[in-house]
């Protein structure tokens, strides 16, 4: 007998066969009703009470993987039959949550009460209750077929000799209590992480054990272990790579020449961040009769990281490269990462080259890709590319060897900037920005990162790349890889779209289904305006976001057919996929033999899987790095409190208006109880706030100057009070209410400035059984879409 994993292959627990899950549910789906234990014993005729054990084994894992439910009647049913709807449980800072199915569709309400006995991240059975008010369904949690597996990360309080654990997390609502034994040793206030051994009910919190202590809420870098410990990042080495590293020489061995293209003649250069340490692709660009010749040559990662290693292994686990402020997670070891798969200057290394021709207008006219050796001419910045460009004498002199490629580059971009135009790709110039650090590892300053002629000639060099790429795989009938895709706005947001630019007497056009050429002249129409920023945002906020998957149906952004990602298998998992992929096509076609190590054909169910992995991975990295961004911006207005900035309303809700303000791009919230003598009505439709008396309005865009009332670092929070506000037709919308407390906060209120806020106290639910590296910013944002 054997019994099955939740992707039914085989494992050996049982010396007798028992019938498959496929069986199983069979018999379930003929019956009228739910079917009992007994029942499959009979229809199988499973007379060995070895072979009773086993199917009892299965059908508990066909349960706890949502297949089948277990009813009241000790019978199983089928979960749709019984309108039971499989989903991962979403928390809210407020108590209630919501059930996010796992086949799609609207997020499930799940009311406070039902949110006792769950934890965000469990997956779960929800069956829907009704509707609310505003026609959105509401369910009740049936059962939770998968916990949360991840540890929860908090401050540790001592409250009346009881130890409690406040999630740092503001979706966990429950407080954990930690027994006097399970302390580690931990101080009050500190930051812990904890195992959850007892899991919370309607009547009683959950009980955990303290497992590690991170150390002093506000220790420089703290924001940075929270954020890898609740997002789950992995952060360690697994065993067995280091045997691995060993046997990776440190020079390129010989053989690892052979049947490789030789390019170390041509004067390849990369163009990076003054703080990249990574170098993973090199650009040249020479003018022809018709046109360009472009060289694109990334490094050859598929040549050290073979499939079905430990490596692979850890790189697939990690998905891609976090970048934190001064701070990376890579995917990669620094052997690699910085080293043998870093393209540094003057040096030999292995790479994969897109060599692409292009017309003299910017078309790509045709490309062909190969395994080559380099050897970098160059490390430049893209300071350095600008000011040269600008006419540097010093700099055009020291780096006269590359030159020519630099303005051949600029030349190339020009042309390939015109045909993105022609195609309406959206383009956004949103800001943002990096923190600089003190010698104390303290925030010395925000400045606003600018975006020139550099960044935009390495980008469009990466898209031309891209672009070859997936046309090459898709070329070829059976060896597949995956696409970066972007789907064109959903119905909903697009609606909130239309309606938030109808209050700023905007239109965009298209109708029903708005082409990429719609919102390219939308963005050319505000380009002047004040709140062009804004707008921007709220476009990108109705976007769908982009993943990746093995069809392809475009990238809507970029206004492309086919797209993907070659350039940065350094970083991203999915590109070192398509390398693969291209060596699997090149070793078909019989070209470069013994230049092809790590070719692989990956069949339709394995990349449908890496897909959906590479996706969720791209998108944990996001939120942990939003996640340090925003604690890092909260501790540093900590430092402004009793300040006062210019801003504009970034975003309206029924609770008050989030103000982002124009010095620092960071946003605060001013509380609806802030804004005056009135009562303040929220109008969803039209995405604003009006006073029932004064019919005064505050509405997205409005330019508002507010102080920093409040900072709340451990909920990431910055309360503001609202100064003065205008409409962006200068037309003034301050209460009248607030022109005292307006002429107050201009005199300045000293001795509220650079205090810090109060630590977290423990929540004031009963909790006894009773439910109630620092240095600039180092970003490797190149080719986000």
């Amino acid at each position: 007998m054997s019994e099955t994993n939740s992707n039914d292959q085989p494992t050996p627990n049982y010396e007798v066969e028992i019938p498959s899950r496929e069986a199983l549910l069979g018999l379930v789906q003929k019956h009228l009703k739910p079917v009992s234990f007994d029942e499959f014993v009979s229809h199988f005729k499973l007379g060995d009470e070895r072979q009773q054990v086993g199917i009892k084994r299965r059908l508990r894992a066909m349960e706890r993987d949502g297949q089948l439910v277990y009813t009241k009647a000790n019978s199983y049913g089928l979960p749709d039959r019984m309108q039971l709807i499989k989903g991962r449980i979403i928390g809210h800072r407020e108590g209630f949550g919501f059930c996010q199915p796992e086949e799609g569709g609207g997020d499930i309400f799940i009311p406070h009460h039902q949110m006792y006995s769950v934890l965000h991240g469990d997956v779960v059975l929800v069956k829907v209750s009704g509707q609310d008010r505003k026609g959105k369904r509401e369910g009740r949690v049936v059962r939770v077929i998968e916990p949360r597996d991840n540890d929860i990360v908090g401050r540790y309080f001592v409250d009346h000799d009881m130890g409690i654990v406040v999630p740092d997390d503001s979706r966990i609502n429950q407080d954990i209590l930690i027994p006097n034994h399970a302390t580690a040793g931990a101080r009050h206030g500190q930051l812990v992480v904890v195992k959850i051994t007892r899991r919370p009910n309607k009547r009683t919190s959950p009980i955990g054990e303290i497992t590690e202590i991170l150390g002093d809420h506000m220790a420089p870098g703290m924001e940075i272990e929270v954020a890898i410990r609740e997002h789950d990042i992995p952060n360690e080495w697994p065993e067995g790579l280091d045997q691995e590293l060993n046997k990776i020489a440190d020079e390129i061995p010989k053989q690892a020449y052979e049947g490789r293209i030789d390019l170390r003649e041509l004067p390849l250069i990369t163009i990076d961040g003054e703080d990249s340490r990574d170098f993973d692709d090199a650009v040249l660009a020479m003018p022809e009769e018709s046109g360009w010749r472009l060289w694109v040559a990334i490094a050859d990662v598929s040549y050290y990281v073979k499939p079905n290693t430990v490596l692979d292994q850890e790189a697939w686990n990690r998905g891609n490269s976090v970048y934190f402020p001064n701070n990376v997670i890579p995917m990669l070891p620094e052997k690699l990462s910085n080293g043998l798969c870093s393209l540094n200057p003057n040096v030999d290394r292995l790479c994969m080259v897109a060599e692409i021709e292009v017309g003299p207008r910017g078309k790509l006219k045709s490309s062909r890709f190969y395994p080559a050796v380099m050897n970098s001419h160059a490390r430049l910045t893209y300071t350095k590319v600008k000011q040269i460009l600008d006419g540097d004498t010093e700099l055009r002199e020291q780096y006269k060897d590359v030159l020519t490629n630099i303005e051949s580059l600029h030349s190339l971009y020009k042309a390939l900037a015109s045909v993105r135009k022609k195609r309406s790709a959206i383009e956004f110039d949103t800001q943002e920005v990096r923190f600089i650090f003190n010698a104390e590892r303290k925030i010395e300053r925000i400045e606003p990162v600018k975006r020139h002629v550099a960044h935009k000639i390495i980008e469009e060099c990466m898209i031309a790349a891209n672009v070859e790429a997936a046309k090459l795989v898709e070329s070829v009938d059976d060896i597949n890889a995956l696409f970066r895709v972007h789907e064109p706005p959903a119905d909903e947001r697009l609606t909130n779209f239309r309606s938030f630019l109808g209050e700023l007497g905007l239109e965009l056009g298209g109708g029903e289904e708005p082409t990429p050429t719609d919102f390219g002249k939308l963005l050319s129409e505000v380009q002047q305006r004040p709140d062009r920023e804004l707008i921007e945002t709220m476009l990108l906020r109705s976007m769908q976001q982009a993943v990746y998957q093995p069809d392809n149906t475009g990238h809507f952004g970029l206004a492309l057919k086919s797209y993907s990602h070659f350039t940065s298998p350094i970083r991203r998992y999915p590109d070192l996929i398509l390398h693969r992929a291209i060596k699997a096509i090149l070793k078909r076609k019989g070209e470069f033999k013994g230049a092809l190590t790590g070719a692989w054909a990956y069949d339709d169910t394995e990349l449908d899987d890496l897909g959906v992995h590479c996706s969720h991975t791209e998108r944990r990295a996001d939120d942990a790095t939003r996640q340090v961004d925003e604690w890092l911006k909260c501790e540093f207005m900590q430092d402004h409190i009793g300040s006062s900035f210019t801003g504009v309303i970034a975003a309206v809700t029924n609770f008050g208006l989030f103000v982002r303000l124009d010095e620092y791009q960071i946003d605060g919230l001013v509380h609806i109880s802030n804004l005056g003598d009135d009562y303040y009505q929220f109008d969803n439709t039209k995405n604003m706030l009006v006073g029932e008396n004064s019919h005064r309005v505050f509405r997205l865009g409005d330019k508002v100057e507010v102080r920093v009332k409040q900072v709340n670092l451990d909920d990431r929070k910055i309360d503001l009070e609202l100064l003065s506000a205008e409409s962006p037709t200068g037309k003034s919308r301050m209460p009248k209410g607030n022109k005292g407390q307006q002429r107050n906060a201009k005199k300045g209120d000293k001795n509220s400035r650079g205090k810090r806020s109060n630590k977290r106290k423990p929540s004031s639910k009963k909790t006894s059984g009773q439910k109630n590296s620092r240095g600039h910013s180092s970003s490797k944002g190149r080719n986000k879409s």
